[in-house]
């Protein structure tokens, strides 16, 4: 059992992630380090800072990658599999670059990275990689030997994804008033991003109409709607919505927004609403604003009952379907058979990311998919 856990050539995982800021002294640099080279102004910086200053100028992102890195840490100690976990962030501490040098220290040399954005975009994939890219040579600029660095596939589909998204569905639906249960409408939400941006996410040959980008949220959608049915024999109506916008108002972003849906479906009469945020991996501040504030608001307005069902955060099953990747990637990588466990329509992920797959746009949206200043 123990060789079938191996995570040989790997001797390590690195948690990415976006980072955010932990004090209200902290907001205003955070948000230029995201923003950095995109010409916004303070002014604009220190508005968009007043989201994080009503949850005490802290974002949450931080501890729920934290409780992942403990939940990961426990799973493989668990089950065998020793592999070290580091962390570092895009924006803000630990920056990747300083965990890159930690790592090295440690004498890692091939290491296995876990970003947490599930979906295929431009800043949910290719930026990641972007920012790896742009670390190793910041390292090998000061003289080290960079590792090598193999980026773990989409898990959008992974049951350890999808399932505790489905039971938060179940939960969220059991706590509404009995007699609007059965006629709620579930909302899936995800991040907008420009349509150019969505319609080129995923590989070539898939682009073109929301790209890979929509297909899978859809997809990820499907498979909780009808998990719901077979567990409580109601067929309840959904739609894929978007939430989060930033960007200029003359470009196309993928619509609707999640307030607009909420005024559209009180105008049709619907009884009860369930907001499922399928394209977050945590409940960071995008879910805790325009989610649990904003939408929640609007529909407190409407006099619309609604829930907003759970993120996968760091449940145990979410920290099995990590390690179930890092076991498949480093049977691939030895050369072993695997059979990659997908749920749904699409399949499993590719573990390389293919020539023209998600390129960036010009100019680069100020804030799409994982890469937004509000997380």
């Amino acid at each position: 059992m123990r060789d079938a856990l191996d995570a040989t050539p790997y001797d390590a995982l690195l948690l990415l992630s976006f980072g955010g800021p932990e004090g209200p002294d902290e907001v205003v640099p955070f948000l230029e380090n995201v923003t950095r080279g995109r010409g916004i102004p303070k002014e604009r910086l220190k508005e968009v800072g007043q989201h994080y200053f009503l949850f005490g100028g802290v974002s949450p992102i931080n501890d729920q990658n934290r409780a992942l890195l403990d939940a990961l840490r426990k799973d493989f100690a668990e089950h065998g599999l020793d592999l070290p976990v580091y962390w570092g962030n895009r924006n803000w501490g630990p920056y990747l670059t300083d965990t890159l040098r930690e790592m090295v220290a440690d004498g890692r040399r091939r290491v296995l990275v876990l970003a947490t954005s599930a979906y295929a975009s431009y800043s949910g994939c290719r930026q990641y990689r972007e920012d790896l890219a742009g670390a190793l040579a910041t390292l090998e600029g000061e003289g080290l030997e960079p590792p090598r660095i193999d980026k773990l596939r989409h898990y959008f589909n992974h049951p350890g994804f999808v399932e505790p998204m489905t039971e938060g569905v179940l939960r969220s639906l059991a706590e509404l008033p009995e007699d609007v249960r059965a006629s709620a409408h579930i909302a899936f939400t995800t991040h907008s991003i420009p349509t150019s941006a969505a319609d080129t996410s995923g590989p070539v040959e898939g682009h073109g109409d929301g790209g890979a980008y929509v297909r899978q949220h859809l997809d990820v959608a499907r498979l909780i709607v009808d998990a719901v049915r077979e567990r409580t024999g109601t067929e309840h109506p959904w739609q894929l919505v978007y939430q989060s916008r930033s960007g200029a108002p003359h470009i196309p972003w993928l619509e609707p927004d999640i307030c607009d849906h909420l005024e559209e479906l009180h105008g049709a009469g619907v009884p009860a609403v369930v907001m499922a945020p399928i394209g977050f991996v945590s409940d960071h501040m995008e879910v805790l604003y325009d989610l649990d504030t904003e939408a929640t608001a609007k529909a407190a307005e409407l006099g619309l009952p609604v829930r907003r069902s759970a993120t996968v955060g760091a449940d145990p099953r979410f920290a099995a379907a990590i390690r179930d990747l890092v076991v498949e990637r480093a049977a691939t990588e030895n050369g072993r058979d695997v059979s990659p466990c997908a749920l749904g329509a699409l399949g499993p992920s590719h573990d390389l990311c293919p020539a023209g797959c998600c390129p960036a746009r010009a100019p680069k949206p100020a804030a799409a998919g994982a890469d937004s200043p509000y997380v």
